[in-house]
């Protein structure tokens, strides 16, 4: 059998794993990526479980040590700036880095193997049963054996071939944003948390300088755009109005940032991931944003995903069965907790924050606290 292409939309953490094992398993893999070039900002996440195991068979648990945090702990404080409660982090043989380092690192590991492309997207897809017929926004049209739409909770091939994001992204009742700070952490080790009933404002020492995250309850807004930073800090300065600590001098920087990233905290819910040449991966085929270790499901999926084409390269259709048959087993746990690690991050009540810090030792709170930052894994 000839040398069958894969076309993958998205070069964040779904994308580069899947095209580094489909190479290994004799395709032709084709990445593209509407950014520009790798992007220079990303909050912590987590490589844990099955994505360790991924990283080991890929050579890079080294360079995923190298490029991680130091944070072992949370510390929750009031208005004042006054502890209020403390869990420990870690030990549970993970590794948190910036994104945007795991990113990299991805990237590297698939570029010598896999065409990728930056600054260019999907706008048309038209697939038969040979292949898929593909209109770019700047590059010329191509065809290819399979698409894999690994480009986020916003995904464009879902779109096209699926139908609109509404039909399968559900507002989990929570926004966050995230800021890069300049100064270096007073303390890389510790990540500080402040609660007022329903917000929440994290100050994260990442690496070498700090992440602000806001994250607070709010309603679906209609005609919401996950681009419109006007927009954005219009819902911030609404959401923290009157709140303590750091938040007025942090919400000034908000005011004059460039870079301010603001979401729905979302689930994605499909009843199938793929549609005769067309699958998805990642956030874009099971987001469980923010609380649902985005990342690990992003690499452990693509994984799966590249482990069962190689095994039927002449049936795909068979091969995205198995593929989502399996990696539901890890997703949907997560889905269904979503709620609870909402509950414990962001109580909704004077008396749930007082639970909350009662009870700062209880487990499942350090299950959640370690996972702040937006799963923006695709």
């Amino acid at each position: 059998m000839t040398e069958q292409t894969v076309l993958i939309s998205g070069a964040g953490v779904a994308g580069p794993t899947l095209a580094y094992w489909l190479a290994r398993a004799g395709f032709r893999p084709t990445v593209v990526e509407r950014a520009a070039g790798l992007r220079s900002s990303g909050s912590p996440v987590d490589v844990r479980g099955p994505a360790a195991r991924v990283a080991d068979r890929m050579g890079i648990t080294g360079k995923l040590r190298e490029a991680s945090t130091a944070v072992t702990s949370l510390k929750f404080v009031d208005d004042a700036g006054r502890r209020t409660g403390r869990v420990t982090m870690g030990g549970d043989g993970g590794i948190e880095l910036p994104r945007t380092d795991l990113a990299a690192i991805l990237h590297e590991a698939a570029r010598e193997d896999a065409e990728i492309v930056f600054h260019d997207s999907i706008t048309e897809l038209h697939q038969d049963d040979g292949g898929v017929d593909v209109t770019f926004e700047r590059g010329a049209p191509r065809r290819f054996d399979l698409v894999i739409g690994a480009d986020g909770l916003h995904s464009g091939v879902r779109r096209l071939a699926f139908g609109p994001e509404h039909a399968f992204v559900e507002h989990m009742g929570v926004y966050i944003a995230t800021l890069p700070l300049a100064e270096p952490p007073a303390d890389r080790t510790e990540l500080v948390m402040y609660n007022s009933p329903g917000r929440a404002v994290a100050v994260h020492p990442s690496r070498g300088h700090g992440i602000a995250a806001f994250m607070f309850r709010g309603a679906a807004v209609p005609g919401f755009d996950h681009r419109d930073t006007v927009l954005h800090k219009r819902m911030l300065a609404e959401a923290y109005e009157g709140a303590g600590w750091r938040v007025p001098e942090l919400l000034e920087r908000v005011r004059e940032a460039d870079d301010l990233y603001l979401d729905s905290v979302s689930r994605v819910r499909m009843a199938a991931w793929a549609s005769g040449r067309i699958a998805l991966a990642g956030d874009a085929a099971s987001c469980v944003s923010l609380f649902g270790d985005g990342s690990t499901l992003a690499m452990a999926g693509a994984y799966t995903l590249a482990e069962e084409l190689g095994r039927t390269p002449g049936d795909a259709a068979a091969a995205f069965r198995r593929y989502e048959a399996e990696h539901r087993k890890l997703v949907e746990p997560k889905q269904r907790n979503v709620s609870t690690a909402a509950a414990l991050l962001i109580p909704a009540t004077r008396g749930g924050l007082a639970a909350r810090n009662f009870g700062t030792r209880l487990l499942p709170l350090v299950s959640a606290a370690r996972r702040l930052a937006p799963a923006r894994a695709a």
